[in-house]
């Protein structure tokens, strides 16, 4: 028999039963355009997440003490002081995969210009903290080594610290402001960041040289954290090691002994959240495809439906010659077309509906043509295995039977 005899035949009979078979394909038309949404959705998250750590610098590598024992008590690493001077030196001298590194001590508390007032934090750091955090100056220059070294009472600030403590158009560059009683020169304004996918606001920042937060605020010799930037993403492992086998050396630990030091990277926190995302998109891919497998039961149900409106058409062509294989093909591939046909128009809604999200909603969405590739099929593979069962029945009828059917 002619195969696309079979092919008009199969497309003649879903015409014939337009809304029925429109009905019949919306269970696959809402199943893959919600797959694609959905996955659009989770990507657009994920990607966002990677991009905005990144921002924040993806080979960044920061080191804090760890809890442990101090005078018998078993301190936080909050109140450990184990980060030195000499850590800072050692590891900018042995580790070659550091292409960056920075102490860093902070308090909060009260910044004052005149009559306006805002509550912030002063970052102590060193030249390299740009470089690592990849902020820029916008206005005026950042402080010097030689600031560092005379603990110079220089700052350089964001511009939400510019804008709650300046007018508009007002130059902050040379003006002093205090931190609670003590005078801060500012020296720069860095551009502008915005926030980081924590919602914390990257531009509430001031910076100022460690060595004088350390003696004329904090009146302390030890760091409360160290920050590094790794040669390149690759290497951030690399540098991991290196970092710990300066600061064990340092701090005298044995092979038995736990770290007084917490090494973090931002691939720790991109691999956490990723899979965080990744985990939410999978359960909402497979709440979508629920869908799916409403939609392929649906097309079983039709095709039996189907199968049973034309029992004396089955037994008429298998009287004159068709063969079973014959009549499975032509239900077979009517199912085919029906999830097919779905499938296409899905595609089309879910492109449609992840614009929409994106436009409407302002939601960072992805579509990756994978996604649209598996959605398409999976349903054309529904379409198959629920079509196929009810064009067995079909194949296996009794010619005679089928031709007195009424």
């Amino acid at each position: 028999m002619n195969y696309w005899n079979l092919f008009y035949i199969a497309l003649r009979a879903i015409l014939s039963n337009k809304m029925r078979t429109f009905l019949t394909m919306l269970g696959m038309i809402i199943g893959v355009s919600s797959v694609i949404t959905m996955l659009a959705i989770g990507q657009g998250s994920k990607r966002s997440i990677r991009e905005q750590i990144s921002e924040m610098g993806s080979n960044m590598v920061m080191i804090y003490p760890n809890r442990g024992m101090m005078g018998g008590v078993r301190m936080s690493g909050a109140d450990m002081q184990v980060l030195k001077i000499k850590d800072l030196e050692d590891l900018q001298n042995e580790c070659p995969h550091i292409s960056a590194i920075t102490p860093q001590v902070n308090s909060s508390g009260q910044l004052i210009n005149g009559t306006k007032n805002a509550p912030s934090t002063v970052y102590g750091v060193n030249e390299d903290y740009l470089t690592i955090r990849q902020y820029k100056v916008d206005k005026g220059s950042f402080f010097s080594n030689e600031h560092v070294k005379t603990y110079a009472k220089v700052a350089v600030i964001g511009t939400t610290v510019a804008n709650n403590l300046f007018a508009e158009g007002e130059d902050p560059i040379g003006k002093v402001i205090r931190f609670n009683k003590i005078p801060i020169t500012i020296v720069g304004v860095l551009a502008s960041k915005g926030s980081n996918s924590m919602g914390q606001d990257q531009d509430d920042i001031v910076l100022m040289p460690y060595t004088t937060v350390q003696k004329r605020i904090l009146a302390q010799t030890h760091f409360q954290s160290i920050v590094a930037s790794a040669t390149s993403e690759d290497e951030t492992e690399l540098a991991v090691e290196e970092i710990s086998t300066v600061l064990r050396r340092n701090h005298q630990i044995s092979a038995y002994q736990e770290d007084d030091f917490d090494i973090r990277s931002q691939e720790e926190l991109v691999s956490t959240l990723s899979s965080t995302t990744d985990m939410m998109t999978v359960l909402l891919a497979c709440i979508a495809g629920i869908s799916l497998l409403v939609g392929g039961i649906g097309i079983m149900n039709i095709m039996f439906v189907s199968v049973t409106e034309r029992t004396k058409e089955i037994g008429l062509r298998m009287s004159i010659g068709a063969k079973e294989r014959h009549i499975m093909l032509q239900f077979l591939i009517e199912a085919v077309m029906i999830s097919i046909s779905g499938g296409i128009i899905g595609v089309l809604f879910g492109l449609l509906a992840s614009y929409l999200v994106s436009f409407l909603a302002g939601w960072p969405v992805y579509v990756q043509a994978w996604s649209v590739a598996l959605s398409f099929a999976v349903c054309t593979t529904a379409g198959i295995f629920f079509g196929w069962y009810p064009a067995r029945k079909a194949a296996r009828l009794d010619p005679i039977e089928a031709i007195r059917y009424e």
